[in-house]
């Protein structure tokens, strides 16, 4: 005998699961880890969940709420999911849009009632649920490719067969193939993709919630490695970065030039226009810097007004050339402070060698020589540690 299974009773199972995940995902808002998007989410859940549960008790209660407001609802929560998707992306949200397509499905369902609209009302949800899945499946692309984030392609993949699924919903209705009855004697097919759809929201609501804590945790790492007034590498990011280097290529040097700046008479600047002026001056600073940076190139706060700046693949003197440049963009970066009487100026020290024959202390222990000398100098300038040949 075959396993039959009761779509009424698959409805009833949905909702409850849907009202289940939508308290996670507001709960996970709670904890105040995250964005406005698991509301989104949340709500979402909780709109579908009226839906289904709806329309379970189709033909038992009024077909204004089995069939206009539970088809309405539904897909409302298939709306506000997209919603949130692109609220999470960053995406700008169509709330006149919205109102418009769920006023038209209202009206379209109104206009289809009893079994001889059956057909009609499935091509509308079915087109709406394809829409909205497509869409979000082209959101989840977007944020794996643009963010790197892997939970995305897996959100990607979860609603990429109920695209096709609907799809063919669509054509079914359209050649009126989908019965005349939401619940037939025999259900069937429609039945154990019922009982699919189920498990697809039960592992979307898990994929969503992996999609914000990953991201969360790449941005909790991304603070743990950078200074949080200029943006800059801090030590562990830049010791973390070495080793990324050193472990990505397994045979030959890693040649790098380090760039040691200092802020001069920085100190003095603090004490006499106070430390707002000071941290205002570090962001302009870091901003300059990294007009002047390719994407693979590092700049690191090393502590107060010190800076150090990795150069992967460049000589020393080319690296020469780069620290005249900051030297100038800096400058010019702080034309706009017409009230410093004698703008801060930047020594720097620039040194080379290969990562792998030295320690990254003793790389920045060369640079911070030629720094010495450049301050001893006078200061406003740039000086190289060359090596005996190089001398």
């Amino acid at each position: 005998m075959g396993l039959t299974l009761d779509l009424r009773t698959i409805f009833v199972t949905g909702a409850l699961t849907c009202f289940i995940i939508g308290v996670m995902q507001l709960m996970t808002f709670a904890t105040g880890r995250f964005t406005r998007s698991p509301v989104w989410w949340g709500t979402s859940s909780l709109c579908i969940g009226v839906g289904l549960l709806g329309a379970a008790f189709r033909d038992t209660i009024p077909d204004l709420l089995s069939i206009e407001f539970a088809n309405t609802a539904m897909l409302a929560g298939c709306l506000l999911l997209l919603f949130g998707i692109r609220h999470f992306g960053g995406r700008e949200l169509n709330w006149f849009g919205f109102g418009i397509v769920l006023l038209a499905v209202w009206i379209l369902l109104s206009l289809s009632p009893g079994e001889q609209g059956y057909a009609v009302r499935v091509m509308i949800v079915a087109i709406v649920m394809a829409f909205c899945d497509a869409a979000i499946v082209r959101e989840a692309v977007r944020l794996g490719r643009e963010e790197k984030l892997r939970s995305a392609w897996l959100l990607a993949a979860l609603f990429a067969p109920t695209v096709v699924i609907y799809t063919g919903r669509i054509v079914l209705a359209a050649f009126d193939q989908v019965g005349t009855t939401l619940f037939p004697k025999d259900a069937g097919t429609n039945a154990w993709l019922a009982a699919v759809g189920v498990t697809f929201i039960i592992l979307r609501g898990q994929a969503l919630l992996l999609l914000a804590a990953e991201r969360s945790n790449r941005m909790l790492a991304t603070l743990a490695r950078r200074d949080p007034l200029t943006g800059a590498m801090n030590r562990s990011g830049v010791e973390q970065w070495v080793d990324q280097q050193i472990r990505g290529l397994k045979h030959g040097e890693v040649r790098v030039s380090v760039l040691l700046v200092d802020i001069d008479h920085f100190k003095a600047l603090n004490d006499t226009h106070g430390h707002a002026a000071g941290d205002e001056i570090l962001r302009v600073f870091a901003n300059a810097v990294r007009g002047q940076l390719r994407s693979g190139d590092l700049l690191a706060r090393q502590g107060g007004d010190e800076f150090a700046i990795i150069l992967p693949n460049v000589g020393v003197r080319e690296a020469v050339r780069v620290a005249e440049r900051i030297r100038g963009v800096f400058k010019d970066a702080l034309a706009e402070f017409g009230n410093l009487p004698g703008p801060p100026t930047l020594s720097i020290g620039v040194a080379e060698n290969d990562l792998r024959g030295r320690s990254l202390d003793q790389l920045l222990a060369e640079a911070d020589e030629a720094l010495y000398r450049a301050k001893r100098l006078g200061r406003d300038r740039v000086q190289a540690q060359l090596r005996p040949i190089e001398a």
